[in-house]
C-alpha cells in the first residue's frame, strides 16, 4: 500500500513539473501567428515548429541566433517569454 501511495505521489509531482504555462487572454487580443513568427525571426530565431499549446500559449521549437536549440513558451498577447527549456 505504501508503494502505491508513493508511486502516485511521484507521478503527480512529475506531471506538475512537466506542465506548460497557461495563458488566459481571449484569442481576439492575440498577436497574429504570422506576425509573431516574423518578429521572432527578426530577433534571430529559426523556427522549426510553432504551435498553440493546450494552455493557450504560443510555443516554438527551433534555434536562437547563436544556433542553440530552444523550446520557448510565449504570452500570445504581449510576446513575453513565459518559460524556456
Amino acid at each position: 500500500m505504501k508503494s502505491l501511495v508513493l508511486s502516485t505521489l511521484m507521478m503527480a509531482v512529475a506531471g506538475a513539473a512537466m506542465a506548460s504555462p497557461t495563458c488566459s487572454a481571449p484569442k481576439e487580443s492575440w498577436k497574429p501567428e504570422a506576425a509573431f513568427k516574423k518578429d521572432l525571426e527578426a530577433q534571430g530565431y529559426q523556427i522549426r515548429n510553432f504551435k498553440v499549446t493546450k494552455g493557450n500559449c504560443y510555443e516554438i521549437y527551433g534555434t536562437d541566433k547563436a544556433g542553440k536549440k530552444v523550446e520557448i513558451y510565449f504570452d500570445p498577447v504581449t510576446g513575453k517569454t513565459l518559460e524556456q527549456k
